[in-house]
């Protein structure tokens, strides 16, 4: 049974950046900014509820007569508790023999063309901490791009219009980009998790080292194009956000309706077709909030069992960041050319060129992992430098003088697990959104 760490880190991300952000917001008023206190208040307690709201989801809690538990959520101490009951059950397991156990069955990555199936027993002190594991997984994706996202960038923002970093806003910001990278790589785990969920699935730390890098270089580099561009033309700021925010909100919906698929009743037996709603919203406005700061590693399909669209189309990573990149320069073309006073003090252009550059080397690292660190490029029936030059081909962008080998033309760009998902059952669902 492995040491719930994913759960210690979750929580003390969570714990460091509530206590920062609390402890910045007292010093607001002495100096007469009200509003960036009220700012930095909403950014923190909004996520707050939201991981409690998701905890005591993810748990059942409201079927249960469990007030103390009901009452430290309510008191926005859930994520600790939680901590705690997942280091209390990991340390006594094993010194009582458990009852029950469950038979799960998983694939092996093939190797050598063999395809290998084990069976492996599962107590029911692991499978709480599976729920623990899965539970706080998701609420580091609610945290860092409903909360940590809005609030660095705020930060960041406020630097430049003071001209200066403080010690206390200068650790919210590094607690707020490590938050961030760290929801990130959790989605990508959760992804790759979801796909492959027929085989064993093992992440090895040059995979964890090339995620961070892909997600540390592509989140700052957005965060500080947006905030460079907001200094200089405050009032465009809001309407190119929300137009990107409102994209990425609607296109699972407008791809649902275009569908004609029935109203998805599955996610959970005590949720009416209202809270199904609501549930559903909240699941594309955290999608869409992901992909204004970083390609979302799950994509939503409302008309599928799972929600989840376990494919990989090398087509819309490529268009995403293919646009990204383009705006990102757009952006601060735009704020060279209408850049104030202040700026005139560094160097423009190297700064301009650092920030593509930093974009360009989050993308590098995106298909060295994709290339080399997977835990499943084996599955893969093309390599990501093949499949990109596929979705050139398809887009009909220019050609260089390198041609890549044919494939064969009934291959897609990843290839799915041979056996078919069993039916999903109403708690199967919940483990299976982000």
């Amino acid at each position: 049974m492995r040491l719930p760490t994913s759960v210690l880190v979750s929580v003390s991300l969570f714990t460091a950046e509530t206590t920062a952000a609390l402890y910045l917001s007292t010093t607001y008023p002495s100096a007469g900014d009200k509003i960036w206190q009220c700012f930095t208040l909403l950014f923190t307690l909004v996520p707050s509820v939201l991981v409690q709201l998701t905890l005591i989801f993810i748990h059942r809690d409201l079927s249960r007569d469990r007030p103390l538990v009901l009452l430290l959520h309510i008191l926005q101490l859930g994520p600790i508790i939680r901590c705690l009951d997942a280091f209390c059950i990991y340390g006594s397991s094993g010194k009582v023999e458990e009852p029950y156990v469950t038979i799960t069955r998983k694939k092996q990555m093939p190797r050598s063309g063999q395809t290998e199936e084990v069976e492996q027993e599962v107590g029911q002190a692991e499978g709480k901490l599976v729920t623990h594991r899965a539970a706080f997984a998701r609420t580091s994706v609610i945290q860092a791009f409903l909360g940590s996202a809005p609030q660095l960038t705020l930060q960041l923002y406020i630097c430049v219009l003071q001209r200066g970093v403080s010690i206390g806003r200068g650790t919210l910001m590094v607690i707020s980009l490590l938050s961030i990278v760290y929801g990130a790589l959790r989605c990508n785990i959760l992804a790759i998790k979801i796909r492959y969920d027929d085989y064993e699935v093992s992440v090895h730390p040059a995979a964890y080292l090339c995620v961070f890098l892909w997600r540390g270089f592509e989140i700052a580099t957005r965060v500080a194009v947006l905030v460079l561009f907001s200094s200089v033309l405050k009032v465009w700021v809001l309407p190119l956000v929300l137009i990107s925010f409102l994209i990425f909100f609607l296109q699972p919906w407008v791809h649902f309706w275009s569908s004609h698929s029935p109203f998805p009743e599955n996610i959970e037996k005590t949720l009416t077709r209202v809270g199904t709603t609501i549930v559903l919203c909240m699941l594309t406005f955290l999608y869409a909030g992901i992909n204004v700061f970083c390609w979302s590693a799950v994509q939503l399909k409302l008309d599928d069992p799972d929600l989840i669209d376990k494919g990989h189309g090398w087509r819309r990573s490529a268009t995403y960041y293919s646009l990204r990149f383009v705006e990102n320069a757009a952006l601060t073309s735009l704020w060279y050319f209408h850049r104030t006073d202040f700026y005139r003090q560094v160097d423009a252009p190297v700064l301009e060129l650092l920030l593509l550059l930093g974009y360009a080397l989050a993308v590098f690292f995106m298909l060295l992992f994709y290339q080399c660190c997977h835990p499943c490029r084996r599955l893969f029936s093309s390599s990501p430098a093949q499949g990109l030059w596929e979705c050139c081909g398809s887009l009909k962008l220019p050609a260089g003088p390198y041609s890549p080998p044919s494939l064969p033309q009934d291959k897609p760009g990843l290839e799915q697990p041979e056996t078919a998902k069993d039916t999903v059952t109403n708690g199967e669902v919940n483990q299976n959104l982000c």
